[in-house]
Order: structure tokens, then sequence, then C-alpha cells
């Protein structure tokens, strides 16, 4: 990340934290109040952009709370572990055989 999108994201989630409605004029004033000098204005409008409307709390506290992932049937796992058994077989076998050639690296 670029200083100017750490500044806007700092400043949005200072807005957020003191319940304050996030927008670009309180972006921009937070960055020139912290005295961060890089920061041209479209990065404030962008994020408060992308921000409109969305509980930042919410997204925060919400991160890793995915639903359980749906497990598979079981016949369709069972009918798939001896295949790729079979398949680690022929891969050893295949560098097996490569060995037996006779080949060396400088022949």
């Amino acid at each position: 990340m670029s200083t100017a999108e750490l500044a806007c994201s700092y400043a949005a989630l200072i807005l957020a934290d003191d319940g304050i409605e996030i927008s670009a004029d309180k972006i921009q004033t937070l960055i020139s109040a912290a005295n961060v000098q890089e920061v041209e204005p479209i990065w404030a409008s962008i994020f408060a952009r992308a921000l409109e409307g969305k509980d930042i709390k919410e997204l925060l506290t919400n991160v890793g709370s995915a639903g359980p992932a749906s497990a598979a049937p079981a016949g369709a796992a069972g009918a798939a572990a001896p295949a790729e058994e079979k398949a680690e077989e022929k891969e050893e076998e295949k560098e097996e055989s490569d060995e037996d050639m006779g080949f060396g690296l400088f022949d």
C-alpha cells in the first residue's frame, strides 16, 4: 500500500471509530491534521465513495465470519481417493523409468 492509501484508510477508521460519517472533506482534514504531505485529494474522495453507506465497524468485526462450507457427498469422496492413489503410483513409475535410460548429465 502506498502512503496515500494508508493515510486514507487510517483516517476512515478513525472517523468510523468516533461514529462520524465518512466524507472526502473529513478524510482530507484528518490527513492534513496528521501532517501527511504525500496525499492527493483524489484519494480522499475515492475512499469516501467506496465506503459510502457501509458500516465500517461491522465490516471489521465480520471479516473472518464466513458460513461453514458444505460437505461433499460421502460417495464422491470415496471414489476420488483410489483414483488419486493410482495417479501417484503412475507418477512414481515414470520417475523410476527415467533413471534407467542410461543418459547422464554430461553425455
